[in-house]
């Protein structure tokens, strides 16, 4: 167990919570085609588990298998078996968390989204067996292929995955369990992405486009494939640099809050995405707005018959216009109000700054761009 070991270590370093996967094939028969059939022999999984216990590492999750439910990846496993192994997990995990003050969750079944599969599955795991269900996303399909940057230009192939999420949502209501829905892993574009696109600019309407609808359908938890490797890690698996999508991430960190506005763009170029949270940490909403148009700039007001403008002589708002350097989107760096969001010397993070508008005026948004907007004297009364 040294290498669990040493990679705890640089857990307690870094700060990072970990979500553990557990092998759920162990001692499983074959049909002789994709289906697996058998109760899982969890006695390798309740060992590991011990052991963790045992040493004080401190998990944030366990996880029952990797795309073996739902639109399983070459191997299936019955909605009705992967139920009855879950709750065996829940036993060895409750039984060997007993005498401690915190019990990670369980998640399952880290996969992509079937409807009926799903559907059984939760209904035989309510009401608490499963803490979190767990779904997969890579939508824009694999990453050799050619057509993935009008994919995430396209506004119905954008909008195409909402319904996962909506009838995910739709069955946790329905069946009584206490579930959450997380998405566990979502890179996009499988088979570890495509350069230039998934590690550049223009991935970022795919990202944050995710982030908003996610959390519009109430996604408590959304794991980003990857931090570091293939084509579509937050870092350049080469220099470590962040990529776009870190600082993507990073402002989406810092500036949404947890509560969702619902926000519709209504215009003459309908080729704006455009989500509204609670402002994190401060007063007011932040917008988020992106431009799909290749020529067109956009200028937006906000418009609203249950949002409070809070009237005063030289309100302001703060604006975060993300742009590609030289135009390209497939840019690997990005500009922060007509700043190159690099690292320095030392690997520290440049500071965000803010530009501060008039909050009278509209929002400008260059083609092919994206912006925050934290507007602090708009009033919900959801936010308060």
């Amino acid at each position: 167990m040294a290498r669990w070991d040493e990679l705890n270590a640089f857990f307690q370093k870094s700060g990072a919570k970990v979500v553990f996967g557990l092998n759920a094939l162990n001692v499983r028969e074959t049909d002789g085609e994709s289906y697996m059939g058998g109760n899982w022999d969890l006695t390798n999984a309740a060992s590991f588990i011990q052991y963790t216990v045992s040493k004080g590492y401190e998990i944030h999750g366990w996880e029952l298998g990797n795309e073996l439910g739902g639109k399983a990846v070459g191997t299936l496993i019955a909605a009705d078996q992967y139920a009855k192994d879950a709750t065996f997990l829940k036993w060895v995990v409750e039984d060997t968390y007993e005498d401690s003050p915190l019990k990670p969750p369980l998640l399952a079944p880290g996969s992509f989204f079937d409807k009926d599969w799903f559907g059984e599955f939760i209904t035989k795991t309510s009401p608490d067996i499963v803490s979190v269900v767990s779904h997969h996303i890579y939508n824009l399909g694999a990453g050799v292929e050619t057509g993935l940057v009008k994919r995430i230009l396209n506004q119905s192939y954008l909008d195409g995955v909402a319904r996962q999420f909506s009838d995910l949502q739709q069955l946790l209501k329905t069946s009584g369990t206490s579930a959450v829905a997380w998405v566990g892993e979502a890179g996009g574009a499988y088979n570890s992405g495509h350069h230039l696109v998934t590690d550049a600019f223009v991935f970022s309407f795919w990202y944050l486009d995710q982030l908003g609808m996610s959390a519009k359908y109430n996604t408590k938890t959304y794991c980003r494939q990857s931090f570091i490797g293939g084509n579509y890690g937050l870092l350049n698996t080469t220099t470590f640099q962040p990529n776009p999508d870190y600082y993507s991430a990073l402002l989406w960190h810092r500036l949404m809050g947890t509560k969702v506005l619902d926000a519709k763009f209504s215009g003459t170029t309908n080729l704006i995405r455009a989500y509204a949270h609670c402002a994190k940490n401060s007063t007011g909403i932040t917008l988020l707005l992106m431009n799909l148009h290749g020529n067109a700039r956009n200028d937006v007001s906000l418009t609203s018959e249950e949002l409070l403008v809070v009237e005063a002589s030289g309100v302001t708002r703060e604006e975060y216009h993300l742009l590609p350097e030289g135009g390209d989107i497939h840019s690997q760096v990005m500009l922060l109000n007509g700043r190159a969001l690099t690292t320095d010397a030392d690997g520290n993070i440049p500071r965000m700054e803010p530009i501060i508008l008039d909050a009278a005026q509209p929002i400008a948004i260059e083609p092919l761009s994206i912006v925050f907007a934290h507007m602090p004297n708009y009033y919900a009364p959801v936010c308060s």
